[in-house]
């Protein structure tokens, strides 16, 4: 999540609704303006508590660079202690504005770590933000409450929606963490459908692509591909473990190979998994085709593969899918 951006965004539309009317050609005007010194237009307790997030996120990130230096047990007491911290910092930033919906999507992802103690949790925010039973008044989350904007409603160009869709796709993802696919594809779809048009911003179409492989559904998948006229390492996973699951191995192998060319290093991240961090709040903003982003769509289809029998045996039976990823690992200087 690219925080400094986004409080861009926030400090300027909070200032154009201070002052009042305004051309596009202002805001635009505004917006540079702001863009230059973000901290200093930094007034109301939204924008403060945002701010404070992005902070906390940042020193959590910043922590994890060392961890290659860890053996076990440090690495472990090491882990606790950071999201312990970033636990506090959102507690802080709620206490400056209890309507920080991102602050509590954070606390939740940094606090819960069985899926569907997440699940719960994630589904009770939504409840909450969509005026379900919520209370209004100060302690409120910002959008929610009676007469909350209807989720169909939401949009990506309007930044402070933005918050309630992060929840959307973090309860779809944790649906799926959760093997209950139908959920997340229920909750990526509906995601889809207000943010298709500003290009699908927080990738809610890989998750719908791994929950359609999940049910087995060829006809929703194939669907969901027609919709985006480029594939994608997620997709192409998708439809690899779908063919497999179907017995259809000679389209499967050659799924398996769209899905070997398009990402660096995508055999070694499927035969050779390696640990990737919770996301906090969304999926991190990998270059497309780069080894993280095989990295990420491999950990979000561990489930499945989990549950697949045999399915990363058969992958790496195919000799040239086995050789990929043994000369990435030597490239890199990775373990074998």
């Amino acid at each position: 999540m690219r925080f400094r951006e986004e409080l861009i965004l926030r400090c300027a539309a909070a200032r154009r609704e201070k002052i009042g009317q305004m051309s596009d050609a202002a805001f635009n005007e505004l917006l540079l303006t702001v863009r230059e010194s973000p901290d200093a237009f930094v007034e109301r307790d939204a924008e403060k508590a945002f701010a404070a997030l992005g902070r906390a996120v940042g020193r959590f990130e910043d922590s994890v660079r060392d961890d290659d230096l860890l053996d076990d047990d440090e690495y472990v007491a090491e882990r606790a202690r950071r999201f312990s911290a970033l636990a506090q910092a959102c507690d802080k930033a709620l206490a400056i504005d209890p309507g920080c919906l991102d602050a509590r999507l954070v606390r939740a992802l940094a606090t819960q770590e069985e899926p569907d103690g997440l699940l719960a949790e994630l589904r009770g925010l939504e409840a909450e933000v969509g005026g379900a039973g919520a209370a209004g008044g100060a302690g409120a989350v910002a959008g929610g409450g009676a007469g909350a904007k209807p989720f169909e409603e939401l949009s990506w160009a309007n930044v402070f929606d933005r918050p309630r869709m992060r929840l959307r796709a973090a309860a779809a993802r944790a649906c799926g963490d959760g093997a209950r696919w139908k959920g997340a594809r229920d909750a990526a779809e509906s995601l889809l459908a207000i943010s298709e048009k500003d290009g699908d911003p927080l990738g809610a179409r890989y998750t719908a692509a791994l929950a359609y492989a999940r049910l087995e559904d060829e006809e929703g998948l194939n669907a969901l591909d027609a919709r985006f006229s480029q594939g994608n390492t997620w997709s192409n996973l998708a439809r690899c473990l779908l063919l497999y699951k179907l017995d259809r191995l000679p389209a499967a192998r050659r799924a398996l190979r769209g899905y070997a060319s398009l990402c660096e290093g995508a055999a070694y991240a499927l035969l050779r998994p390696i640990f990737v961090e919770t996301y906090l709040p969304d999926r991190p903003d990998y270059a497309p085709g780069s080894f993280e982003e095989a990295l990420c769509a491999v950990h979000e289809a561990e489930v499945i593969i989990a549950d697949t029998p045999d399915f990363v045996a058969w992958c790496e039976g195919q000799d040239w899918f086995r050789a990929e990823g043994e000369a990435f690992a030597q490239g890199r200087d990775l373990d074998w």
